[in-house]
């Protein structure tokens, strides 16, 4: 299947600061794509390249298969700032301003948008009643102005409140659902493992990683076991031969294993055979914070 977006080794310098390093990766159809980075790893001058903002030294990229056209980018909403919409105008009025300036859907599209990001109900309101998490979300109605197939976000829930924060993820995994592929740049890494599909992770302009979230994750199977008795349970384990970890505070004992070799029954009965009765035994799944700080601080 063709990539939605297709990055070939983009370049960008701003004088003599390299901004990315030959950027290389494929979006899915239908994913929700994180860009991940510290501060300073390239992540919106990618976002404004692939939107024709700004032009890359070197390098290309694909829409849909095919170079960036005027057509292409009717089939792509953004949001790389918030727009500056009026606070005394309602959310519909609003949009239609947007809608006259872009060019992009019709007056029919308004409502339907409006739906889509949960503001119908609202949409006499004044913008200046909004909470932020409104806001934000009347940002992505005027991105999806002329029905997109694809969203290009920059840092959705920048400077939002946790209930802020939760209504957008709710949102991006809603408009996932119903058919569209996200692209969005964050540094919220808890709220990108919970919505994301995929995650390309930039250091100072070089693409470190890319890929599905679960491959990105899993560089190694851990497994968190517990019994009576945390000492012996140390000593067996131990004679396995794979590093293990003890968090005395939560009484379990961690063991490390190369990627997809874990076997819980094998642990279990190995365990059971040297006289150790298990009472925990789970499968742990790396949290993308620990794997992007692994990735970043090398």
């Amino acid at each position: 299947m063709t990539p939605i977006l297709s990055t070939q080794g983009l370049t960008k310098y701003y004088g003599r600061i390299q901004a990315l390093n030959g950027v290389s990766f494929d979006v899915p159809e239908g994913s929700v794509f994180g860009i991940l980075g510290p501060n300073g790893s390239g992540k919106t001058t990618l976002l404004s390249i692939i939107l024709d903002v700004l032009r890359a030294n070197n390098g290309n990229f694909l829409w849909f298969g095919q170079p960036g056209s005027p057509e292409q980018r009717k089939k792509i909403g953004s949001l790389l700032e918030t727009p500056n919409f009026y606070h005394y105008l309602s959310a519909v009025n609003n949009l239609k301003v947007t809608q006259s300036i872009s060019g992009r859907g019709n007056v029919s599209d308004i409502d339907a948008v409006l739906k889509k990001v949960n503001l119908y109900e609202r949409r006499n309101s004044r913008f200046s009643t909004y909470s932020l998490g409104m806001k934000q979300r009347l940002a992505i109605a005027a991105a999806l102005l002329g029905s997109p197939k694809v969203l290009v976000l920059d840092e959705p829930t920048n400077g939002l409140d946790p209930v802020g924060i939760a209504e957008i993820r709710e949102l991006i995994v809603e408009l996932k659902n119903a058919g569209h592929t996200i692209i969005m740049a964050s540094h919220l890494l808890d709220e990108v493992e919970k919505v994301c599909t995929h995650v390309a992770i930039l250091k100072t302009g070089k693409l470190i990683t890319t890929g599905a979230v679960h491959d990105v994750l899993q560089d190694e199977d851990v497994v968190e076991v517990s019994a009576t008795d945390i000492n012996a349970l140390t000593n067996v384990l131990q004679q396995l031969g794979h590093r293990t970890n003890v968090d005395t505070a939560n009484h379990t004992v961690q063991i490390t294993l190369p990627v997809g070799t874990a076997r819980l029954e094998d642990i279990n009965r190995y365990c059971f055979e040297k006289g150790i009765v298990l009472n925990h035994l789970l499968l742990k799944k790396k949290r993308l914070e620990a794997r992007f700080f692994e990735l970043t601080n090398n």
